[in-house]
């Protein structure tokens, strides 16, 4: 009898995000096979024991960084934001690595105001490459600069193809994990991002033992050398505290309280011919000619005097 090897199409990569607040919940994502991966909020209050937790039950742990989003609303300590210094991100990246131990990745919690901007994208990545670590970039904007501003950075960018729940009902989730499954086939890989939500991990618990047999689940690490393709466009736009200053824009135009006068043609053209006349350029010139004039006197003596 022959036994034929198991040829796997795709292979599927899953994040669940927000560690650090719901350690109950959390604690039913980690019993969940060791190839689920776990994004943990450096602030959150369990950041440090979840991230420890998740590393000794073998899952792999990312850094799940706040930054600036484009819609107004509350905002986590240390949020990124495309205004703030190299320095200043360097700060909130290295406190970030402090509070969650054997962090591998990180990826952004919201951020489309901070990921769609170039500039504020390229500190990021700078700040990454003296970390080792690699950035998930959860796509929650469509133009994200991440893979543009990682450039010569040395950082590996790789990108959230589904979110499983941005609603919390479970025949969504199951419909969006199946969406993940198809995408793995079809594209060789695919990572999907979750939230420690009920709906999700029960939605999790009731699939992860039915995944199909072509599917194989990986870590995102494992992902890295994938094919990658950046599909945004150049957003060069400055933050505002970097683009140049414009000098003019505190001064108020004088406007005359009166209509002015209609100036005379003869008159007009008398004083532009006087300003001419007394302009640099042209007291250069006569000066110049002066001297030639002169020196043209004396080289005329000298050679009569021969």
């Amino acid at each position: 009898m022959v036994f034929a090897a198991p040829v796997f199409a795709g292979k599927l990569a899953i994040v669940i995000d927000d560690f650090g607040y719901r350690p109950h919940n959390e604690n039913q994502v980690l019993a969940m096979p060791a190839a689920i991966s776990v994004a943990v909020l450096p602030n959150a209050p369990h950041a440090r024991e979840m991230a420890t937790k998740a590393h000794n039950t073998g899952h792999e742990v990312l850094i799940h960084l706040p930054m600036a989003p484009i819609s107004k609303q509350p905002l986590e300590k240390d949020t990124l934001r495309p205004d703030m210094s190299s320095d200043e991100i360097e700060r909130i990246i290295r406190t970030a690595v402090d509070n969650v131990p054997y962090a591998v990745g990180l990826n952004n919690h919201m951020g489309s105001a901070m990921t769609s901007n170039l500039f504020g994208m390229q500190k990021v990545m700078q700040a990454l490459a003296r970390y080792d670590l690699y950035f998930l970039d959860s796509m929650t904007i469509g133009n994200s600069q991440a893979m543009r501003a990682a450039t010569g950075t040395g950082v590996k960018v790789i990108k959230r193809k589904v979110f499983l729940d941005d609603t919390q009902n479970e025949a969504d989730i199951r419909r969006q994990f199946n969406r993940a499954v198809e995408l793995a086939r079809r594209n060789g890989s695919a990572i999907a991002i979750g939230h420690p939500h009920p709906s999700t991990v029960r939605v999790l618990q009731q699939m992860l033992p039915t995944l199909p047999p072509d599917i194989t689940l990986v870590r995102p690490g494992s992902l890295l050398n994938e094919p990658q393709v950046d599909t945004s466009t150049p957003n060069r736009t400055l933050p505002k505290n970097d683009a140049p200053r414009n000098p003019f824009q505190t001064v108020k135009i004088c406007k005359p309280k009166k209509p002015l006068a209609p100036v005379n043609a003869v008159k007009f053209f008398d004083v532009l011919g006087e300003s001419i006349k007394q302009s640099t350029l042209i007291s250069y010139f006569q000066h110049q000619w002066q001297g030639w004039d002169k020196s043209m006197g004396a080289r005329g003596i000298n050679a009569n005097a021969d």
